[in-house]
């Protein structure tokens, strides 16, 4: 499995970033040729579903999550969100977290994935690749306007 992890400082309150963070759709608005569908009702809460669907026409996959912990930052104490991947392509966890850093936040996006049918020998460069497009996510997702 690929290990990624990704840290970054904002001015943005926990309160604020979690929100960016975690407002699923917004994501897409940063993943080339992907768009995000919330198939549970809302607020995002343990037991919310989401699918990524990337690709062109035909050529595209589905990458299913499940949020499995939910504990937004309060009281000073840092917000802890964990998804884990059932799709059929993309396998494995997502885990952000949000917590108090002096007037902001600060922000660590730790994944662990594995492309089915793609041999271990490439975990480097699904690593590398996933570093790269998740810290994308995260620096415009807190660059972004207010969530809505």
């Amino acid at each position: 499995m690929a290990l990624i992890r990704i840290e970054r400082a904002s001015r943005l309150s926990p309160r604020d970033a979690w929100q960016r963070l975690t407002d699923w759709e917004r994501h897409a608005a940063h993943v080339p040729l992907t768009g995000i569908d919330v198939t549970t009702p809302p607020p995002t809460g343990a037991g919310t579903v989401f699918v990524a669907r990337t690709g062109i026409g035909r050529l595209r996959f589905d990458d299913p999550m499940e949020v499995v912990r939910w504990e937004p930052p309060q009281d000073g104490r840092p917000g802890h969100c964990r998804m884990e991947k059932r799709g059929r392509v993309v396998t494995g966890w997502a885990e952000i977290e949000v917590a108090p850093r002096g007037p902001g936040s600060w922000i660590v996006w730790r994944e662990e994935a594995r492309v089915e049918r793609l041999p271990r020998l490439f975990d480097p460069v699904t690593a590398l690749s996933g570093r790269l497009l998740f810290g994308r996510v995260v620096t415009g997702l807190l660059a972004d306007g207010p969530a809505e």
